[in-house]
């Protein structure tokens, strides 16, 4: 699944995978990986302590997996995200 990705895709997934409030079902609907092949992504594409980094930080944290979201968090962006359009980033405008 990971091997028709574009470089710019993965980036993105890499940048989605980061932000604390977008959860993997996000990414799953997005690109259509679901959250093990995200993770094995990001271990082939973070260097090791980085990656380690970031598995200890999304270990059951309620913002990355749907389920474990209280009901007061109805969104999966956070502000910082860049606005989406047909699964391409389109440029901030400043």
């Amino acid at each position: 699944m990971q091997d028709n990705l574009s470089p710019e895709d993965i980036d993105r997934i890499i940048e989605m995978a980061w932000e604390d409030r977008t959860p993997f079902s996000a990414i799953e609907f997005q690109f259509g990986l679901p959250e093990a092949e995200v993770i094995k992504l990001m271990k082939r594409e973070l260097k090791l302590n980085s990656w380690k980094r970031w598995r200890a930080r999304v270990q059951g944290r309620k913002t990355k997996h749907t389920q474990l979201r209280g009901d007061g968090v109805l969104r999966f962006k956070s502000k910082a995200q860049k606005q989406i359009t047909y699964n391409k980033i389109s440029k901030k405008k400043y």
